[in-house]
């Protein structure tokens, strides 16, 4: 059994508290916007979040298998995650499909930054960054497509 080393339990642990924090941005967003094309975004914001869930769970149980201890209480994430928080209160729709749009792409872009690393360390934790990257990207572009 591969164990985790400091670089592969710092990435997932990092893309671990990230990703729930993306997750409740996006319910945040979600709950709260307003205008038009409010139906499209909604039902989009609720695919990020199904896809944030499930790639959040996987990184979370592959840091876990490799005898790391995941971390995802909330004063954790508030504290380590690289999403600034959104506003509270009514979300203009046209706004938020490029708030989410640019909250989801520096998620993978903090991601990319420990891929080599933990690649090299752990091929199997890189394939699975790799895989979570490649999904948020293309809801990224969804949500930048809708407004283009």
């Amino acid at each position: 059994m591969v164990k985790a080393n400091e670089v592969v339990s710092k990435a997932l642990q990092q893309t671990l508290v990230d990703l729930i924090a993306l997750e409740l941005q996006c319910k945040q967003a979600h709950w709260n916007i307003k205008g038009d094309r409010f139906r499209a975004l909604h039902l989009a914001l609720d695919e990020v979040v199904a896809l944030a869930r499930t790639d959040l769970d996987e990184v979370a149980e592959r840091l876990a298998t490799l005898g790391g201890t995941p971390d995802g209480r909330a004063e954790t994430v508030a504290k380590t995650t690289v999403l600034d928080e959104i506003d509270g209160g009514v979300l203009a729709v046209d706004k938020t499909y490029q708030l989410m749009a640019e909250k989801i792409q520096q998620v993978c872009d903090k991601i990319r930054e420990n891929i080599p690393a933990a690649d090299e360390a752990d091929p199997v934790t890189g394939d699975l960054l790799i895989g979570v990257v490649g999904g948020l990207e293309q809801q990224a572009w969804f949500l930048r497509a809708a407004t283009e």
